[in-house]
């Protein structure tokens, strides 16, 4: 490729991106670009598949039938929506076999949030509510992502996690109408995914070393501070209706900027958990390279199946 090529292509992916139109997969764009999107969409899939473990932990203990069909639904959404995701980091030449590699090996990494311990069935409810409430937060903006795969895949999911919240919300609503023992769940529930749930942002925008460059490529639309004091003012009403303290004392409304003040986030935690030092993360990393290693025949015998097919489609 000639250099007046290379700036051909160049202005073209600039032009793209400054009228807000979508890359799709046969465009030329910058490698730095590929790499961006292939980590930050290998680490979104990482999350929904790791994200199954927490909550299908109590599939077989739900309270009801009704619970455990939903549960299992919702956790089979999040099995799909990593699919979607692993086909859209394909469109930009990434190997799905070794992006699961580089998770399990601790190369690649995924959303903090999972790392931590669904202790009651209190937890599923606050998942759905705070941890699904945050995920769409952060996820909504990326449907107008500048790659169109990405764009597109998230529309789907957006639309399935705001369902998840729903429910979420439902049955703490259904718990905080039941038994003092129950309410003291809910509460206690929210007391330890609050935090957390405030983590999944990502760092200060400060200390954040992706965020310019991905708002000029329009990869991200806002900023981790801007996307976290959103979640803030549109979860604490939520929690006055439910009828849950939110455990931050400094809570409180601004007049003046029209939004919630907070208090500071342990950013020591967060990056204990990143590192791989979170309550759950050694048991979250094991059982996925379980269930990767168990399922190997699983995929070779669709290689096989595939193989097969293609011969007798040649010989035809």
């Amino acid at each position: 490729m000639t250099t007046t090529e290379l700036s051909d292509l160049e202005r073209h992916f600039e032009r793209t991106i400054e009228h807000d139109l979508r890359v799709e997969p046969r465009d030329w764009v910058p490698d730095e670009y590929r790499a961006t999107l292939i980590r930050q969409i290998a680490q979104h899939a990482h999350s929904e598949i790791i994200g199954m473990q927490p909550e299908g932990n109590w599939i077989t203990r739900a309270p009801s039938l009704r619970r455990k069909a939903i549960l299992l639904a919702k956790v089979q959404d999040e099995a799909g929506h990593g699919l979607y995701l692993y086909s859209a980091a394909e469109t930009l030449g990434a190997d799905r076999g070794e992006l699961t590699q580089r998770l399990i090996s601790g190369k690649q990494k995924y959303s903090s949030i999972f790392n931590y311990p669904t202790l009651t069935f209190a937890d599923v409810g606050v998942i759905g509510w705070l941890v699904d409430g945050a995920a769409i937060c952060n996820q909504v903006p990326l449907c107008r992502c500048s790659y169109g795969p990405y764009a597109r895949a998230m529309i789907r999911i957006c639309k399935e996690e705001s369902f998840h919240q729903r429910q979420g919300y439902e049955l703490l609503m259904t718990m905080m109408r039941g038994t003092k023992a129950q309410r003291q769940m809910v509460q206690d529930a929210t007391d330890r995914w609050w935090w957390p749930s405030l983590m999944m942002f990502g760092p200060p925008d400060g200390d954040s070393p992706n965020t310019a460059q991905s708002m000029a490529w329009k990869v991200k639309r806002h900023t981790n501070d801007e996307l976290r004091q959103r979640f803030v003012d549109m979860t604490v009403p939520q929690a006055e209706a439910l009828g849950v303290t939110l455990p931050d004392a400094d809570l409180a409304w601004n007049q003046e900027r029209a939004s919630y003040d907070f208090g500071e986030i342990d950013w020591s935690e967060f990056k204990q958990v990143l590192r791989g030092n979170g309550p759950c993360s050694a048991q979250r990393v094991a059982h996925r390279k379980r269930a990767h290693d168990e399922g190997a025949w699983v995929r070779e015998a669709a290689a096989a199946h595939a193989r097969k097919h293609r011969e007798a489609v040649a010989v035809a």
